[in-house]
C-alpha cells in the first residue's frame, strides 16, 4: 500500500492550494483519512480528518479556511487550503487507516508535500 501526496508549492499570503493524496495497492477499505503537518522545529500536528461516512474534524487553526474531502471510489483525500498565511508553512502529510485483509486496520503515511507561504 502506498499513499502519494501532491499539490504543495509556494504561494503568497492569502492564496490557495489544493493537496491530493491517493492510496493504492491491496486495499479492501479505508476508514479515516486525514492531513497532518509539521513546521520546522515543531511536532507534527493534526490539520483535518474525514471518516468514510464523511464525519469531519478540523484543527481550530484552520477552521473556516481549509476544507477536507474524499473520493471513496478513488481512495483519494483532498485538502483545499484558502487564505493561507505564513503560519501554514509546513510539510503536509496524508494519513489513512487501511484494511488490507490482514484482520486489522493499519495506519499508512504519505511522503509529505511542502507548502510554503511567502511574499
Amino acid at each position: 500500500v502506498q499513499l502519494q501526496a501532491s499539490g504543495g508549492g509556494l504561494v503568497q499570503p492569502g492564496g490557495s492550494l489544493r493537496l491530493s493524496c491517493a492510496a493504492s495497492g491491496s486495499i479492501f477499505t479505508i476508514n479515516a483519512m486525514g492531513w497532518y503537518r509539521q513546521a520546522p522545529g515543531k511536532q507534527r500536528e493534526l490539520v483535518a480528518t474525514i471518516t468514510r461516512s464523511r464525519r469531519i474534524n478540523y484543527a481550530d487553526s484552520v477552521k473556516g479556511r481549509f476544507t477536507i474531502s474524499r473520493d471513496n471510489a478513488e481512495n483519494t483525500v483532498y485538502l483545499q487550503m484558502n487564505s493561507l498565511t505564513p503560519e501554514d508553512r509546513a510539510i503536509y502529510y496524508c494519513n489513512a487507516e487501511i484494511y488490507t485483509g490482514s484482520g486489522v486496520f493499519i495506519n499508512y503515511w504519505g511522503q509529505g508535500t511542502q507548502v510554503t507561504v511567502s511574499s
